[in-house]
């Protein structure tokens, strides 16, 4: 990475439902029950509340989401966020790539998430800018992905499981950020 790609601080955002979320104080016994799924390190943020309000089918997104982003061994978690963070960024969905560049730079440091934002692709490290190249053709409407974009990933070291782990996370997201815009906005 060069010195020249400006260093970012992404501030939070903040995601607003169109319609109330659940209130806690309000919830019922089965929705109390389903907001428990959410990983112990999140908050129950209005986002999560806002899906209770169908508590069996938030436990079951919300079981999957885990299963896939917070998995022990293949992938590691900062690939698994650029892959999000591609597909949110294709989407259009500004929380959910903020979110996930955040993460991403948490884990990993800020250089990757600096060049994309400073328009800079061309400037990653080729781990990350075969990732980001996989996540656009497959969030892509239709998607784009193909051998080739297979090749660039093994070519950096990736094996077949972790390409699969990669394909999950992009394509949970493909899905997230399409449930997320009808529900609300950010700010």
């Amino acid at each position: 990475m060069t010195d020249a790609i400006p260093q970012i601080a992404l501030k939070p955002l903040t995601w607003t439902p169109h319609l109330p979320p659940v209130e806690i104080e309000d919830a019922t016994p089965r929705q109390l029950e389903a907001m428990k799924v959410t990983p112990s390190a999140k908050k129950v943020s209005p986002y999560v509340r806002t899906l209770a309000h169908d508590p069996d089918s938030y436990v079951a997104r919300t079981m999957l989401f885990n299963a896939i982003m917070y998995a022990e061994g293949g992938l590691n978690r900062a690939d698994r966020e650029l892959g999000a963070l591609g597909a949110s960024l294709v989407n259009g969905c500004r929380y959910c790539a903020n979110v996930h560049a955040r993460q991403h730079a948490r884990l990993k440091g800020a250089e990757t998430i600096s060049a994309l934002f400073a328009g800079r692709g061309d400037a990653l490290p080729p781990r990350d800018g075969a990732i980001m190249a996989f996540a656009e053709a497959l969030t892509a409407t239709p998607p784009t992905a193909g051998e080739t974009h297979v090749a660039a990933l093994r070519e950096t070291g990736m094996d077949d499981a972790e390409i699969q782990d990669l394909i999950h996370s992009i394509a949970i997201f493909g899905w997230a950020n399409r449930l997320m815009h009808p529900l609300g906005h950010s700010d």
